[in-house]
C-alpha cells in the first residue's frame, strides 16, 4: 500500500494549515481530534484487517475542509464502514483507506455468510475482534453485519460465549462523562444490550458509541449511532448510520420481548453472543 506521512510531519502540516492541533483528552469525549495515545498514530492504514487484503486501496490524508461526503459523494457510508470510522472522527490530519474502485466496497463482507455454530439458534451474534465487525445470524445464515469498536489495549473485550441478559434503550455510563471538565453528564450508551458481567462486577454492553476506526472502548462493543451523536454533539446534522438501533431492534426489540420501557429490563434467553479473535495488528 502507499506510504503515509510520518506522524511528526503530519502534525506539522496540520499545524501549518489550520494553525491549531487538537489533542484529545482521555477524560473528555466531547471533541474528536488527534489522540497522542492512538496506537494507529492517526493513520488508519496501519490497522490491519484480514478481510481488506483483497481490496485495493490507497492512503488518503484528510485535509482541512475535506469530509467523507466531499471526498466520496453518495458512497461515503461505504468508505466509513470500510474504515470503521464515523463522520465525527474523519478530521483533518487523519489518514484513511480510500478504495481504488468504490464498487469493490459494495460487496465487501468481513463475516462468513454461513456460521455452523449458529444454525440451531433463531438469532446469534458473532463479533470478530480481529475484524472489528459484528454479524447477525438467523439459523446460521448471515442476516446483516456492521462495524464495531471494541476494547482498546488494556481494556480488551473478553472473548467467549455469552447471552444478552438485559436491554436498556436509554442507558448511560456509570463511569464516564461526556466532558468531565464541564460536568456535562454521563456518556450515553443508547440501544444498550448487556451480555456479560465480569468477576469485578464490570458490565459489558453492545451499545451506541463513537467509532474512530480502531478498538477504542473500555471493553464494551460500540456501534454506529449518528442520532446519538447529533443529540449529544450536534453533529452530524443528518443522521444516516444507525447500526446500534438496527441491531437493538433485531436482537431485543418489541417484537421479541414486548413493549420497551426505555429503562433497564432483565431478559431471559436473549440471543447468544460469541466473541472471537483478538485485537487487530498495527503495522
Amino acid at each position: 500500500m502507499a506510504k503515509t506521512i510520518p506522524l511528526l510531519l503530519l502534525l506539522l502540516l496540520v499545524s501549518l494549515l489550520s494553525g491549531v492541533i487538537l489533542f484529545y483528552s482521555p477524560k473528555s469525549v466531547t471533541l474528536a481530534g488527534a489522540d497522542p495515545n492512538d496506537p494507529a498514530k492517526e493513520d488508519l492504514t496501519r490497522v490491519e484487517y484480514p478481510s481488506q487484503q483483497s481490496i485495493k486501496w490507497t492512503a488518503h490524508f484528510i485535509m482541512p475542509g475535506e469530509t467523507l461526503e466531499s471526498l466520496f459523494g453518495k458512497n461515503w457510508p461505504l468508505v466509513a464502514r470500510f474504515n470503521r470510522l464515523d463522520r465525527r472522527h474523519a478530521y483533518p490530519g487523519l489518514t484513511i483507506k480510500a478504495p481504488v474502485n468504490i464498487n469493490d466496497l459494495k460487496t465487501y463482507e468481513p463475516m462468513p455468510l454461513e456460521y455452523k455454530p449458529a444454525e440451531r439458534y433463531d438469532k446469534y451474534i458473532l463479533i470478530n475482534l480481529t475484524e472489528q465487525w459484528l454479524g447477525a445470524y438467523e439459523k446460521g445464515k448471515l442476516k446483516f453485519s456492521v462495524p464495531v469498536a471494541t476494547g482498546k489495549e488494556g481494556f480488551e473485550t473478553p472473548a467467549g460465549l455469552y447471552r444478552i441478559d438485559a436491554r436498556d434503550k436509554n442507558h448511560k455510563s456509570s463511569l464516564y462523562q461526556i466532558d468531565i471538565d464541564n460536568n456535562s453528564g454521563q456518556y450515553p450508551m443508547d440501544n444498550a444490550m448487556r451480555f456479560y458481567i465480569g468477576p469485578d462486577l464490570t458490565a459489558y454492553w453492545i451499545h451506541a458509541r463513537d467509532l474512530p476506526g480502531r478498538p477504542a472502548s473500555h471493553g464494551c462493543v460500540g456501534l454506529f449511532d449518528e442520532a446519538m451523536q447529533k443529540r449529544v454533539y450536534g453533529t452530524p446534522t443528518d443522521p444516516v448510520l444507525l447500526d446500534a438501533e438496527k441491531v437493538y431492534n433485531w436482537a431485543v426489540g418489541d417484537s421479541e420481548y414486548g413493549p420497551d420501557s426505555g429503562t433497564l429490563e432483565e431478559l431471559e434467553l436473549g440471543p447468544v453472543v460469541e466473541i472471537i479473535g483478538q485485537n487487530p495488528v498495527y503495522k
